[in-house]
C-alpha cells in the first residue's frame, strides 16, 4: 500500500483487483460497495455501474477461488451474489427510512449524506411510485436514497420487497454480463482488450449514468428561473 494513491478510491479497477497478503479479496469488496451503496448511504460516490461492468471483464480472476469449470454458471453465480447484497442493502436503506422518517430530513450534511439527495429521490419516487425503486439501480445518487424515501413514505413491504429483487437483479446481471460478453466480442473480434483501456470505459459509463441525473438538475434550475 505504499503507492497508495487517494484518486484510486474512485478507480473500481483498484478494488477489484485488491488483496492482502497476496490473497485476492476483489470479490469480497465488490459485495461490500454494492451493499455499502443503499445500506451506508455511499453511494452518490462509490463507483456503482463502472465497478459492476468491470467486474464482469474481470470475472474469471473475481471466481477464480469458487469456480466450478464453467463460465456461465460462474458468471450466473458472481452475479447472483452481487444481486443479494445490492437487495440486503436496499432493505437495510428501507428500513433506515421506516425508522429514522423525518430524523433524516433535519440531518446536517455530511460527505456520507447529502439533504439534497434526499430530496431529489423523494421528487424521482413521486414521480414514479414502486416502478422507482427498479429504476433507481440504474441511477448514481437515486439507488442510494430511494429506499430510505420508500420506507419515509410507508411503501408497502412486500411491494418493496418485490421492486427491490427485481431492481437488484435486473441491475447486477445486466451489468456484469455486459462486461464479460463485450469484452469477449472485442477481444476476439477486433483484437481489442478491454482491460487495456480502462479509464475510458469508467468515463464512459459515469457519463451514461450520470446524464440523466444531470439533466433532471439541470430542467428542474431553468424551471425555477
Amino acid at each position: 500500500m505504499s503507492n497508495f494513491d487517494w484518486t484510486q478510491l474512485i478507480n473500481p479497477e483498484f478494488y477489484i483487483l485488491m488483496e492482502i497478503g497476496g490473497i485476492k479479496i476483489g470479490l469480497i469488496v465488490i459485495l461490500f460497495i454494492i451493499f455499502a451503496e443503499t445500506g451506508l448511504f455511499a453511494g452518490f460516490f462509490l463507483p456503482g455501474d463502472s465497478l459492476l461492468f468491470l467486474a464482469g471483464i474481470y470475472s474469471e480472476l473475481l471466481t477464480r477461488q469458487i469456480s466450478v469449470g464453467n463460465d456461465f454458471v460462474n458468471l450466473v453465480f458472481l452475479s447472483s451474489l452481487v444481486s443479494l447484497a445490492g437487495i440486503l442493502g436496499n432493505m437495510v436503506g428501507y428500513w433506515f427510512g421506516v425508522k429514522g422518517g423525518t430524523y433524516l430530513y433535519n440531518r446536517e450534511d455530511t460527505f456520507w449524506f447529502k439533504e439534497k439527495y434526499l430530496l431529489q429521490s423523494r421528487d424521482f419516487f413521486e414521480k414514479y411510485g414502486g416502478k422507482a425503486i427498479v429504476f433507481a439501480r440504474f441511477l448514481p445518487i437515486f439507488r442510494t436514497f430511494a429506499p430510505i424515501v420508500a420506507g419515509i413514505a410507508g411503501m408497502n413491504k412486500s411491494k418493496f420487497v418485490f421492486n427491490n429483487i427485481l431492481g437488484s437483479v435486473l441491475w447486477s446481471f445486466s451489468m456484469i454480463f455486459a462486461g464479460h460478453y463485450l469484452s469477449d466480442l472485442f477481444k476476439n473480434q477486433f483484437g481489442i482488450d478491454l482491460k487495456a483501456h480502462i479509464e475510458m470505459i469508467v468515463i464512459g459509463i459515469v457519463l451514461f449514468t450520470t446524464a440523466p441525473v444531470l439533466w433532471k438538475l439541470l430542467k428542474k434550475r431553468v424551471v425555477h428561473k
